[in-house]
């Protein structure tokens, strides 16, 4: 049996997470850095390494294709991936993203914590 395969859940219907985890990794691009829960960190980060390991070919018509797939809300995010956030990464296997905890968030004491580029 493969257990604990899957991505978690998140309490949110898949349609609300994936729009949700969608506008993350287009904020993340966007600003360079992304403060949140850690559960929903580490599903953005899944998402956001794979953005980027496509993008990292160049500015090919396939890829960039299979990009605004992934995040068609702003084309403006897909095209500042393509010209200054994948071409850092082309000599690198993977790993782009670390995140640095930041506590627990005072009201409900969620984990808090930062995604930003390497």
């Amino acid at each position: 049996m493969m257990h604990q395969s899957g991505r978690k859940k998140l309490n949110m219907k898949s349609s609300h997470r994936k729009a949700v985890l969608r506008n993350q990794v287009i904020h993340l691009i966007t600003y360079g850095k992304l403060i949140t829960t850690k559960p929903r960190l580490k599903e953005v980060k899944r998402l956001a390494e794979k953005v980027v390991t496509i993008a990292r070919v160049g500015n090919e018509f396939n890829a960039r294709r299979r990009v605004q797939a992934l995040l068609p809300y702003n084309m403006e995010a897909v095209i500042k991936l393509f010209n200054e956030v994948a071409p850092r990464y082309v000599d690198r296997p993977g790993g782009y993203t670390r995140i640095i905890p930041m506590g627990r968030r005072a009201s409900d004491t969620a984990t808090i914590a930062q995604l930003e580029w390497v």
